[in-house]
């Protein structure tokens, strides 16, 4: 128990919400950008403008955050199967391994295509210097984790085990992963099977879905669980919202990945949405903050935020606030875009209108329901919504990547084919490695 407990708190460590994945998994889309003060952290502009070298920090923060939960869940899958204890509870436990090695694994693959692929710990120092495996059999090793965590995981747990994997999440994590390989069919059976499992439901206010009160509510599939521990700030250490927090405000933040003027001209006149993903400067929140009308940046991330109240001195601000991994309104929208690639147009415009309908709050003047049913068109307008309503969640730029229009939408920022599909593999894994690690393309 004591070792799948950590392999949980791991999710939440630094390198696994922080900097990292603010560089490798958002910062080169275009709806966030460094924010902060001009002269703090300027390293990450390397990943705004598509300049980052390898020997750039945050590549190997990544890179270790990753490998460092996949070591936690190798560990136990090597060893848990030989301890005497209640066979139904180990195999539970194996499987939550293997939904959290598949996530870091799918992060990893992503973010830099082939990587070593460890399914145990290494037996002696000739284990311990491996190369990178084709980006394809590392997807296969993900799916294989995913397939059977599926069949061993609860739909649900009681109270005291909230957050942990569940069926739902090891098949909406497989419909992803499936999606970044354009495996329709199986995007469209996993969506199909957690839509019909009935465990899910949109919740049905969007700026009330990210706040702390609603933490693992009826649409929650996979959120990372973060906690406030009073007299224990060394396990209340996760450091997500306080790294985009509102600067200049005490309970705020650092002001780091801030939404961009482009993702503001996104929304539809009158999306509701809008305003319940950023914050503005000079905005009053729904809970009585008043954002500053003057400092560094003119937007924050609002699905972060934490009431400023809510920050207790000795603590990293918003230490209290779970990240949203998956969403049922994901797995609509996957369910949505699979079901227009394979023609089964109706149903995809039904799951459409369900995200579309939550957003608009009952309001009907706004967010008029799609009608298309010519493919491209259907599809252009999916994408659209999956950056709208998935917004600052670290979806956006391998989205856009895996969807081939990597140079359509981020070439102005600098975005070059054939380079900056992935990232450069770590300088230092490579020098330790003695050459047996390469280098992407380009780097």
């Amino acid at each position: 128990a004591k070792a799948v407990n950590a392999m949980y708190a791991n999710l939440r460590g630094w390198n696994n919400t922080a900097f990292a994945p603010i560089a490798l998994e958002s910062l080169g889309s275009d709806n966030t950008e460094k924010g902060s003060t001009a002269s703090d952290a300027t390293f990450l502009n390397n990943y705004d403008n598509f300049t980052v070298g390898s020997t750039e920090g945050q590549l190997l923060g990544f890179w270790q955050g990753q490998y460092q939960n996949i070591n936690y869940a190798n560990q136990i899958l090597d060893n848990v199967p030989t301890i005497d204890m209640d066979e139904s509870l180990k195999a539970r436990y194996l499987a939550e391994a293997r939904f959290v090695r598949a996530y870091s694994y799918f992060r990893l693959v992503r973010a830099f295509g082939a990587v070593p692929l460890r399914l145990s710990v290494p037996a002696d120092a000739s284990e311990y210097n491996i190369p990178r495996t084709p980006k394809e059999q590392v997807y296969d090793a993900i799916e294989q984790d995913l397939t059977e965590a599926a069949a061993v995981l609860p739909a649900s747990y009681g109270p005291t085990d909230v957050g942990r994997a569940t069926s739902g999440a090891a098949k909406a994590l497989h419909a992803k992963v499936a999606m970044y390989q354009q495996e329709w069919q199986k995007v469209y059976d996993l969506t199909t099977e957690i839509i019909n499992s009935g465990q899910y439901s949109l919740f049905p206010d969007f700026e009330a879905l990210f706040r702390i009160p609603n933490e693992n509510s009826s649409e929650s599939i996979f959120e990372i669980q973060n906690e406030l521990v009073l007299g224990n700030p060394g396990i209340s250490n996760s450091q997500y919202s306080q790294v985009q927090g509102v600067r200049g405000v005490a309970g705020g933040g650092w002001g780091f990945n801030v939404p961009t003027q482009d993702l503001v001209d996104a929304f539809e006149e009158g999306d509701p949405r809008l305003d319940a993903t950023i914050l503005f400067r000079g905005e009053t929140t729904p809970q009585g903050d008043v954002i500053p009308a003057t400092g560094d940046n003119p937007r924050y991330n609002q699905k972060s935020y934490v009431p400023f109240s809510r920050f207790v001195t000795g603590f990293n601000e918003g230490a209290q606030q779970n990240i949203r991994v998956l969403r049922y309104a994901d797995v609509l929208l996957m369910h949505a875009e699979a079901a227009n690639e394979l023609g089964k147009t109706a149903e995809a415009l039904a799951s459409l209108e369900k995200v579309r309908a939550r957003a608009r709050g009952g309001n009907p003047e706004v967010l008029p329901e799609i009608t298309t049913t010519n493919q491209q068109e259907l599809r252009r307008a999916i994408w659209h919504e999956r950056r709208v309503e998935l917004a600052l969640e670290f979806d956006r730029y391998f989205d856009v990547i895996r969807q081939g229009r990597g140079a359509e939408v981020f070439g102005p920022l600098g975005w070059e084919e054939g380079v900056n599909e992935v990232w450069p593999i770590p300088q230092n894994e490579i020098d330790i490695s003695s050459g047996v690690l390469t280098q992407n393309p380009g780097y």
